[in-house]
């Protein structure tokens, strides 16, 4: 449920901040988004698992996605100025 309201939430933010924004902007802030929501559900995945080195593994790439996005966002607000 929480991951539901979590989509819910990143998707009016978007709609919102999108009146103000290129469409690249905009496209680029909803992959940073989409990809915030996959990090969240691999770091989910990694709390119902039993097994230490998938949880470690799940984390990892939990990590490494939210790195991504944060490029994403990065490389958008430095070329848009």
């Amino acid at each position: 449920m929480k991951k539901i309201a979590l989509v819910l939430a990143a998707a009016g933010l978007v709609s919102v901040a999108a009146c103000n924004r290129t469409p690249t902007e905009a496209a680029a802030d909803n992959v940073s988004d989409n990809l915030e929501v996959q990090a969240d559900n691999l770091e989910a995945m990694a709390d119902n698992t039993s097994n230490a080195a998938e949880a470690e593994a799940l984390m990892n790439a939990s990590e490494n996605v939210e790195d991504h996005a944060d490029a994403v966002e990065n490389h958008v607000e430095n070329t848009s100025m």
